[in-house]
């Protein structure tokens, strides 16, 4: 039954596309990147795509198998969306860098060329202070007003750019087509533990940067294949505070949240409180013409073994809400307690089979040709 109402939804698809393309913040987005960004919108009306980080590059006590990931080995197939990150390619020393990037760009092709949805997330190093990306008084500078146009280090920041746009349009599927990446740089902005975080930048130092890398990426360096996504952590309680730092329509292709607080993080629970944040994104995505998604999520250890139909399941179905992905964070590959999916033997796996066989959820094999 999950399989038929997938080809139904997207037989509706392909026949509505002509009468639903978003505007995107790119017009000369390429062709497949369109096709994403209108075939997630359509699956998002009665699906959401799940999403984990680093998925296939490593897990729960392995690293580097070809075609592995924890939940494949849990439910048979991949995750529909599989986060990756630049942090080990723009971080690294300039001589082992591009054999950094042959691996990311591996990862990505395959998932590509599997069928399903990359997200990439950024965790930068600072680069005005040459410490890591959290922030850290006694080593780290206020670097957004520093690389922003008119920065000490606005010129470093165009490097840096040029190597990222270098990658990007290297990302190439089987057939030589640059492969549509969902880019969710600077992330949970409104938090203070990231250097571009609220108590480090202006807001309008902040929307600057959003704007210069865009707007680089784009027209200074014609990469074309991406879609952008903003995405603050859960500190909003309304749609003033969700858009605080928000870069304006013209710069972002997907509006979401990651949320581990309202969740079970640390005990708490306030799934109604998660629920009113997934609505606030939800409606500002409908009213702007954007994408929405949840982000982040996840429980550490997965301790509550039904958290996965009880709690994220749960509150994501008690509105009738357009949201294309939700992504849980990753699974260390050597922390016995730092994971967040199943893997065999776990005792959430049970309620996680339940969670992939919901017709709401979809994974890797319950896409059909997404970008077409």
């Amino acid at each position: 039954m999950k399989l038929f109402l997938m080809f139904f939804c997207l037989l509706i698809t392909n026949c509505a596309i002509a009468q639903t393309n978003m505007l995107l913040v790119d017009a000369k987005a390429t062709a497949e990147t369109k096709a994403l960004a209108n075939n997630l919108r359509q699956l998002a009306k009665q699906h959401t795509l799940f999403g984990h980080q680093h998925a296939t590059e490593y897990g729960h006590g392995w690293e580097g198998d070809d075609d592995r990931s924890d939940v494949k080995s849990v439910t048979g197939t991949h995750p529909a969306v599989i986060g990756v990150d630049l942090r080990g390619f723009t971080n690294c020393p300039p001589a082992e860098q591009d054999a950094v990037k042959q691996k990311l760009l591996k990862n990505i092709a395959a998932t590509y060329n599997r069928g399903g949805v990359v997200t990439v997330a950024w965790h930068f190093a600072n680069p005005a202070s040459g410490g890591g990306f959290y922030w850290v008084d006694s080593v780290s500078k206020p670097a957004v007003g520093l690389i922003i146009p008119g920065g000490a280090y606005h010129q470093q920041y165009k490097q840096i750019l040029k190597s990222v746009a270098g990658l990007i349009k290297d990302a190439r599927g089987k057939n030589g087509e640059q492969i549509p990446l969902i880019f969710r740089p600077y992330h949970e902005q409104d938090g203070n533990w990231f250097w571009w975080g609220k108590a480090h930048c202006t807001a309008a130092q902040f929307k600057s940067l959003w704007q210069f890398t865009v707007s680089f990426l784009r027209d200074s360096m014609q990469v074309h294949n991406l879609l952008y996504a903003f995405s603050p952590d859960c500190t909003f309680t309304n749609e003033a505070a969700f858009t605080e730092r928000y870069p304006g329509n013209d710069w972002v292709d997907m509006v979401g949240f990651d949320d581990y607080a309202d969740f079970g993080r640390d005990g708490h629970y306030n799934l109604a409180a998660g629920l009113q944040k997934l609505k606030i994104v939800h409606a500002f995505a409908l009213q702007n013409n954007k994408l929405a998604a949840f982000t982040e999520t996840g429980l550490e250890s997965v301790a509550d073994n039904n958290w996965w139909t009880q709690s994220l399941l749960a509150t994501m179905l008690k509105e009738k809400l357009q949201i294309c992905y939700v992504l849980v964070w990753r699974n260390d590959r050597n922390s016995p307690t730092h994971y967040y999916a199943p893997f065999p033997g776990h005792p959430s796996v049970p309620d996680f089979l339940k969670f992939y066989q919901h017709n709401y959820t979809l994974f890797q094999n319950d896409l059909k040709n997404i970008y077409q």
